[in-house]
């Protein structure tokens, strides 16, 4: 059976040169970076690498970066790390539309006394500026707002909320999980203090992930030990891994142009053919302003876990795009800020387009897909008879 994988949004597979290159640190060169012998100094020298390379790809100082599990550490690291410097400061302000990641983490520091703004989007998931400064207060230390929008695609306005931050000196931090690799990711184009970035998401191993923090940011740990990362994430480094963030951040910045191109024109020729052959169907998310691999599409009458097991019978893996889960049935906190009709709300797809598929993919993919929402629709009818 054909097998095509349009989840990229959730995760990518590891590039052949990511692997060759990790490949000597888990058998040859496996010495703990912290080790003194020449077999701790090797690891250090790939630890040293590696850095650079994160930092050049995304126009930072080597110092700069902090090698971490994931986004979801960096973005507890960034949001929880400012707090403690700053007492008297008590006050955070997000976007309703942020990764659990994010929200969870606000959720949290709620529990400790401190006050969250969660700000409105428009309908197409843009974050509204206006009442984003309106929100700000004497006592405001942070703005966590996303690059990109892991389930919509909608690119947010980072510069301008950069400025905004920079205006009240608010520190500032985007989760740039999605963006990377994607699009372009400079860290002093975008103002921004701190910047999450995954491994996964752009085809390196799983487990590594990176948190910028801009010189001069004051942030404290969150996970105590041995210091290492100058003190900010404490634990033996994960070598294998941190090699392969590198090669992987190198290869998407040689890659962006092209692969964004390519990407692009898939992600247009899959709406424009699904409007063309499927009614009753929405765009989720900014027409324009998004990811070059996001389609995010709502049908009428067809719900989306239904669609997404039809399609995996078929060899097409999509994502619901979290629009409901099996187990609670609850909307996707996205789709529902976007205040997207009901009718449509649970009958949500992702898909998200990698540098490997090709325009044969897509052909497969919107048939299979047309030939999936026009069965559903037929045994909705005949069950509401």
């Amino acid at each position: 059976m054909k097998r095509i994988y349009m989840d990229h949004s959730a995760t990518t597979r590891v590039d052949s040169l990511v692997v060759d290159a990790m490949l000597p640190y888990f058998s040859e060169m496996f010495g703990n970076s912290s080790s003194l012998h020449s077999f701790g100094m090797e690891a250090a020298e790939a630890l040293s690498m590696a850095r650079k390379q994160v930092a050049e790809a995304i126009g930072a100082l080597p110092e700069e970066i902090i090698f971490t599990s994931g986004g979801t550490e960096s973005d507890n690291l960034a949001i929880r790390g400012v707090i403690p410097h700053n007492s008297e400061k008590k006050h955070v302000i997000t976007s309703v539309v942020e990764h659990p990641a994010v929200l969870n983490t606000c959720a949290y520091l709620e529990t400790l006394g401190h006050e969250i703004s969660y700000v409105q989007v428009d309908g197409d998931g843009v974050v509204d500026l206006e009442k984003l400064e309106a929100s700000i207060r004497e006592n405001t230390v942070l703005i966590s707002v996303m690059h990109a929008n892991n389930e919509v695609g909608t690119i947010q306005p980072i510069k301008e909320i950069a400025q905004i931050a920079k205006k009240h000196n608010i520190y500032f931090h985007t989760d740039a999980v999605q963006s990377v690799g994607k699009i372009p990711v400079n860290v002093d184009d975008l103002g921004v203090d701190m910047l999450s970035i995954s491994s996964h998401k752009i085809h390196g191993p799983k487990g590594v992930g990176v948190l910028y923090v801009r010189k001069g940011t004051i942030i404290e740990p969150i996970v105590f030990g041995g210091n290492h990362e100058n003190g900010m994430r404490s634990g033996t480094e994960n070598i294998p891994g941190i090699v392969g963030i590198g090669e992987a951040m190198i290869l998407a910045k040689e890659r962006l142009d092209a692969d964004s191109k390519h990407m692009q024109k898939m992600r247009d020729s899959l709406i424009s053919r699904i409007f063309e052959s499927v009614p009753d169907v929405r765009l989720n998310g900014h027409p324009t302003q998004r990811l070059p691999n996001n389609v995010n599409l709502s049908f009428k009458y067809a719900e989306g876990e239904s669609m997404l097991m039809l399609l995996d019978m078929k060899g097409v893996a999509v994502s619901t795009g979290s629009a409901c889960s099996s187990k609670s049935l609850k909307a996707s906190h996205v789709l529902s800020s976007l205040n997207i009709e009901n009718d449509y709300i649970h009958g949500s797809l992702r898909i998200s387009l990698g540098r490997e598929n090709t325009m044969e993919d897509v052909d497969y993919v919107v048939e299979s897909l047309k030939e999936t929402v026009l069965k559903l629709r037929e045994m909705s009818a005949i069950s509401s008879q």
